[in-house]
């Protein structure tokens, strides 16, 4: 007998050890993601063929039993590779694991590789040659602390590739992970079989093939034991003859249903069906797993799936609602049926209010997952799904706040003239998150949890905040964006999270703005400044004015409206810069024509740019950042210890009678009043003053002050 190693994923050793000992192998070891066996040659040349569990199966040439300075290149020396290949055949290496005398597996590699040419060099003055993407035969060598195990790849590429894949959806199970999801799950070949998330179509592809008895490798072009000297044609031959006269005929009738929203995919699970050759037995359609209008078949089955699971905090507001959602279309639907879910965030189960009879443990790619298993009993259906389901009963206290302060805002907002206001600010500190309303869609910002507070905690509030906000605000899903505020540095905090361009046009005070709620971690409008920004409206008419650091140039815009005479707005981004332009030209003002000269935008470092402008103004806007580090800046900027500086290189542009509004958002903020009034400034505290009434549960937001000579 010889021995092999059958390669797969975490979680599938079992299953595979299992189907090993179906096909006559006899397992030795099963270890992480590799099953090692014993078989005869025709029983290795079966699991290739059958194995819809291994993704590689390679034959064992030799182990040998090594010490820390052992060298891999005279070990490999005592195999005698020309009974393995031939100098006319092209070959590759590969080198797996760590030993103390190997930097990295590509020098392990090599030293494989220099092993075997020399070999054939010395033997018959000839070497043979290389061929890295398609060998004629591949080597591995696997470095264990006691041991370099030799070993010749049998079945070549990943056994997981079928034949029958021309696309894939955006998130793909391998199929053999597939196989091994249909096995864990309980389903039979007599009993319907449904995915409400199909995308390509590989569960149901799959299971159509389990059900027909197709031996996986059978359509494969070629094997890696094909060209080893040792291979036996005839007996191979014999072998998928056999397999062909195996295959289950079948009447055509669906066995198999899948559906989906998105038509990309269920066109590539079409493709996909029909090169499998069960079109006759696999049904998928479009359909959205939230809003099932009846069962699939008229008997019970079992439900096999891999929904959404994002790897991304911002995905969990459109992803709890849809497993909610999934969850009651089931219990009006398919009670009976065994539901199983393979999912890398097994947090969002709980929004499937469903008790789990099992779960197992795989991995997908490089995420690991949790195969959970529920059966759709009549008690199970029959459980209420009215209230959102939370993982800490006081997690309603945010649920009820969220509700009180909407009342009291909305009276105040619509007073106001405003359509974007502050709803929440970490009100309860256990949950650290604001809430921003932006007319019909809600920004819900994390703020990065203290390093005292568990990480699992955190996330589990977090899954309740985003549960409560739709309910309690009456939006779906989809109008609630989350984003996760860390402390940032320099330019960071402007730099682009996503590229969805979607605008929107929100209002204050008689200003109309757009915001983009999803690309950015800031929207585009800083609504703690919208007191601030009224007050240069009251103050502009006549007046020449200066934005300096203006981002979208909000502040300017309530200048030109006020009456301003001139308006100058400056930022380092040209991004923001042209995003201030639309701005302009959404409140009516031409940007071309007379006004070009009116309405100046300059792209600059606004401290570089202030050293050489001469210009003077009547009033000048200055917010600047906490602080930056970009590489656009000569130097870094902190806004504590670089205050005093930037004002006084306000004296020269400001007019004698000229006003200068100074902000900036940094926490615990002082200003240096002493150095400031030495060089000439008057100064007032207007903080309190500019706090909007959204923002006056969190005071330290901002400070303000009006600066004058």
């Amino acid at each position: 007998m010889l021995e092999f190693w059958a390669l797969t994923s975490k979680g599938v050793e079992e299953l595979l050890a299992d189907e090993i000992r179906h096909y006559q192998g006899e397992v030795i070891k099963v270890a992480m993601g590799v099953v090692r066996f014993k078989a005869e040659l025709s029983n290795a040349y079966q699991l290739c063929l059958w194995s819809r569990l291994a993704t590689r199966i390679m034959r064992l040439i030799q182990s040998e039993p090594v010490t820390a300075d052992s060298d891999l290149y005279q070990m490999a020396r005592k195999i005698d590779w020309p009974q393995l290949m031939t100098i006319r055949q092209t070959l590759a290496v590969d080198c797996v694991g760590k030993h103390a005398t190997i930097d990295n597996s590509q020098f392990g590699g090599m030293r494989l590789k220099d092993a075997i040419v020399d070999q054939f060099r010395e033997e018959t003055g000839q070497r043979p040659d290389v061929d890295r993407l398609n060998p004629d035969m591949r080597f591995q060598v696997r470095l264990e602390k006691n041991y370099f195990h030799f070993l010749q790849d049998f079945s070549g590429p990943s056994l997981h590739q079928r034949g029958y894949r021309s696309g894939q959806g955006e998130a793909p199970l391998k199929e053999h992970l597939a196989a091994a999801l249909l096995k864990r799950s309980g389903w039979s070949s007599d009993k319907p079989l449904f995915d409400p998330f199909c995308g390509s179509g590989t569960i149901i592809i799959e299971a159509a093939l389990i059900a027909l008895n197709k031996a996986p490798g059978l359509n494969r072009e070629r094997f890696a034991f094909e060209g080893w000297p040792g291979h036996r044609a005839s007996v191979w031959q014999q072998l998928k003859a056999e397999a062909k006269a195996k295959e289950v005929q079948l009447p055509a009738q669906t066995l198999c249903y899948g559906s989906d929203t998105d038509e990309r995919a269920l066109a590539k699970a079409r493709q996909n069906i029909a090169r499998a050759g069960v079109a006759d037995y696999v049904k998928v359609e479009y359909g959205d797993a939230t809003g099932l209008k009846g069962s699939v078949a008229a008997t019970p089955g079992v439900i096999v799936t891999n929904p959404p699971y994002g790897e991304r905090l911002g995905d969990l507001p459109s992803l709890i609602p849809l497993y909610s959602k999934f969850a009651l279309a089931l219990k009006q639907h398919y009670q009976g049926w065994r539901l199983a879910i393979i999912t890398s965030n097994a947090d969002l189960l709980r929004s499937l209010r469903l008790s789990k009879s099992k779960t197992y443990k795989f991995t997908n790619g490089p995420l690991d997952c949790e195969f959970t298993l529920f059966d759709l009993t009549e008690k199970q259906v029959a459980v209420s799904s009215d209230a959102p389901s939370l993982f800490f009963s006081e997690s309603s206290s945010f649920g009820n706040r969220l509700a009180k302060n909407l009342k009291q805002l909305q009276k105040w907002a619509k007073r106001e003239g405003t359509n974007c206001y502050r709803l929440y600010d970490a009100d309860i500190p256990e949950y650290n998150v604001a809430v921003d309303w932006y007319d019909g869609e809600v920004v819900v910002h994390e703020y990065a949890a203290p390093a005292t507070v568990d990480e699992q905690i955190a996330q589990k509030r977090l899954f309740d905040v985003v549960n409560q906000v739709p309910a309690v605000l009456g939006i779906s899903s989809d109008k609630m964006i989350l984003k996760v505020r860390e402390k940032q540095k320099g330019t960071n905090q402007y730099q682009a999270m996503a590229k969805a361009g979607q605008y929107k046009e929100v209002t204050e005070y008689g200003a109309k703005f757009l915001v983009n709620l999803r690309d950015y971690l800031d929207t585009g409008l800083f609504l703690d400044h919208r007191l601030t920004r009224r007050l240069i409206q009251q103050q502009a008419r006549g007046k020449t004015v200066l934005n300096l650091f203006a981002y979208t140039g909000t502040a300017s815009v309530h200048a030109a409206i006020g009456g301003a005479k001139a308006v100058t707005t400056v930022d380092m981004s040209n991004t923001y810069l042209d995003w201030a332009k639309r701005n302009f030209t959404l409140n009516g003002f031409m940007l071309s024509g007379p006004q070009a000269k009116q309405y100046q935008f300059e792209q600059a470092d606004c401290l570089q740019w202030l050293a050489r402008c001469r210009n003077q103004f009547d009033l000048i806007f200055v917010d600047p950042p906490t602080f930056s580090n970009s590489k656009r800046m000569e130097d870094n900027w902190d806004v504590q210890r670089d205050h005093v500086s930037l004002l006084n290189m306000l004296v020269g542009r400001l007019n004698p009678s000229g006003k200068v509004i100074f902000s900036n958002n940094k926490r615990r903020f002082k200003i240096d009043k002493a150095a400031l009034e030495e060089a000439g400034w008057q100064i007032k505290d207007i903080s309190a003053a500019t706090l909007p009434e959204d923002f006056k549960r969190n005071p330290n937001i901002h400070v303000c002050f009006e600066l004058t000579r």
